[in-house]
C-alpha cells in the first residue's frame, strides 16, 4: 500500500478539518477531540461542492461526524456514510501517524478507520 505524507500531526486543531491532495483525490482530514484522525473525500456527493474540510466536526449519538457546510447533511467520519440521506456516503481513506507525522493511504477502504497516535 502507498502513504503520502500529509502534515504534522500536531498541526491538525481538535474538531477542525483541513484539505489535502492525495493520488489526486481531494480529501478532508479530521482530528477529533479524542485524538482520533479520519480521513474521507472532501467531496459534498449532495452539492457536488469540495467542502467537507470545511464543516462542522461534532456528534452523532456514539457517531462522530462532519455537517457539510452547503447543506448541513451529516457524513460519518468512521464510515462516511451520510446520517441525512439514505444510501450517500462519501470514500474513506486509512489514516495512520507514523513519527508524528499524519499518513493517509493512496487506496480507499470499504470500512474506514481512524488512527489515533
Amino acid at each position: 500500500m502507498s502513504w503520502t505524507v500529509v502534515c504534522p500531526f500536531v498541526r491538525l486543531e481538535p474538531d477542525r478539518g483541513v484539505a489535502a491532495l492525495v493520488g489526486g483525490d481531494q480529501v478532508a482530514l479530521f482530528r477529533t477531540s479524542d485524538g482520533t484522525v479520519h480521513a474521507i473525500g472532501n467531496v459534498d456527493p449532495i452539492s457536488g461542492a469540495a467542502v467537507l474540510s470545511r464543516g462542522i466536526v461534532g456528534s452523532r449519538g456514539d457517531r462522530a461526524v462532519v455537517a457539510s457546510p452547503m447543506h448541513k447533511q451529516a457524513f460519518d467520519l468512521a464510515t462516511g456514510e451520510c446520517l441525512d440521506e439514505p444510501g450517500v456516503r462519501v470514500p474513506v481513506y486509512e489514516v495512520r501517524i507514523a513519527d508524528g507525522m499524519v499518513e493517509i493511504a493512496a487506496a480507499l477502504t470499504t470500512s474506514g478507520s481512524g488512527d489515533r497516535p
